[in-house]
């Protein structure tokens, strides 16, 4: 795969990577057909399946950007998105920290950021070809004075001349997404233990992770970016046993102060939906004792409250009607308000948005929002409006 790579590299592949950028996937017959009367190909597919890379990176790393940079197929799906990284990498610079060994770096997002945030990184990572396209991307970026990429086994590098060590482990296999820790590629418990040697440590795990699989040593962060959770991350050398959900942009930070479950109460005038990161961290209490709500079901995370109140940390919405649930009942009252726009959130309910959508088949100029949930252990539907967020 690398010797496909390098071509790109020259000015040939350079100028033919300029020549196909932004190709539509319609057009691309034609383009490949026209361009091999002059290049080879190899050459040819390869730029175009960069192009089209490129083009699905932007979502992550901006166009400007992915328009540079180089990418592999398992690059674009695992890398950081960029504005994660840059809060990552912003508060290990808050930390002191100059200089950072990044573990299994990939195509390198998260060393971009660090050099960005001013700090020296090595990149190591062992697949030959990751570790190609990374150096490729340190230069296109002109970070190259800032990154040294190293293709070795992350197992064997020295990491103790550096400030910190960032670990981003394989998590995905032949099979899909690996949810043990100790299947990760390095397993979480080397990453642990390399990360105790040194002064800041941080490692990146999967967000479903056990909040019982977490080292007592570490700081467990949960962090969303406009709502939808992207990571969680264990911060050594911080603060040892905390627990924070951080919500980007922002950042904005909720610190876990070991409040007891939040109370069940009857359904109040709002409900609070907890942003995924405050879920994740289990902070939904401290959400509710902000809010002075509760909850309507003691294993679904939705607050109840009797006043609208202000939160970065929860969408809130003020509850029109309640009622069991009754797809009937619900047709009925839609019907009657001329709703059109239906937007169906559920937790603890088996019915799909999609298929409420098609049974009661709104229509009008009106919009609403029907929450499936239980409310003290049986099923409901709460419908209401979103209330301004602040």
């Amino acid at each position: 795969m690398t010797d496909l790579f390098t071509p790109l590299l020259t000015p040939e592949g350079r100028a033919l990577l300029d020549e196909v950028r932004g190709t539509d996937p319609a057009r691309e017959l034609a383009v490949a057909t026209r361009l091999r009367r002059d290049h080879s190909a190899e050459l040819v597919s390869a730029a175009l399946g960069q192009a089209r890379l490129r083009q699905r990176a932007a979502a992550k790393f901006g166009a400007e950007d992915a328009g540079r940079m180089f990418f592999t197929p398992h690059g674009v799906e695992q890398s950081t998105r960029a504005s994660v990284a840059a809060y990552r990498a912003g508060r290990l610079r808050e930390l002191g920290v100059g200089s950072v060994t990044d573990l299994c770096c990939g195509v390198g997002g998260d060393a971009i950021a660090m050099a960005r945030a001013g700090i020296r990184v090595l990149a190591v990572d062992r697949d030959p070809l990751t570790a190609a396209v990374a150096r490729a991307n340190a230069e296109a970026l002109g970070l190259d004075g800032l990154i040294e990429v190293r293709q070795a086994d992350v197992t064997e590098v020295d990491v103790s001349s550096y400030d910190a060590v960032f670990v981003d482990p394989a998590r995905r296999g032949g099979r899909g997404r690996i949810f043990d820790p100790e299947a990760y590629s390095p397993p979480l418990s080397w990453a642990v233990e390399t990360a105790l040697r040194a002064r800041i440590a941080a490692l990146k795990v999967a967000p479903g992770i056990p909040h019982e699989a977490v080292p007592g040593a570490a700081e467990a962060e949960w962090v969303s970016d406009g709502g939808d959770v992207k990571e969680a991350v264990l911060w050594f050398g911080t603060a040892p046993g905390a627990v924070r959900a951080t919500l980007l942009p922002g950042p904005r930070g909720l610190r876990g102060r070991g409040l007891p479950d939040p109370e069940v109460r009857p359904v109040g005038r709002y409900l609070y939906e907890p942003d995924g990161a405050v879920i994740r961290a289990h902070l939904v209490a401290e959400v509710a004792d902000g809010l002075d709500g509760g909850l309507l079901d003691p294993t679904i995370a939705y607050v109840t409250a009797d006043e609208a109140r202000p939160t970065p940390y929860a969408t809130g919405y003020e509850i029109t009607d309640h009622l069991p649930f009754n797809v009937k009942k619900l047709k009925a009252l839609l019907r009657e308000r001329r709703v059109g726009t239906l937007t169906v959130k559920k937790r603890g309910s088996a019915v799909e948005p999609e298929e409420l959508r098609r049974k009661v088949k709104p229509q009008g100029p009106g919009a609403a929002t029907v929450f499936l949930t239980r409310v003290a252990g049986a099923p409901a539907m709460l419908i209401g409006r979103p209330l301004d967020r602040p």
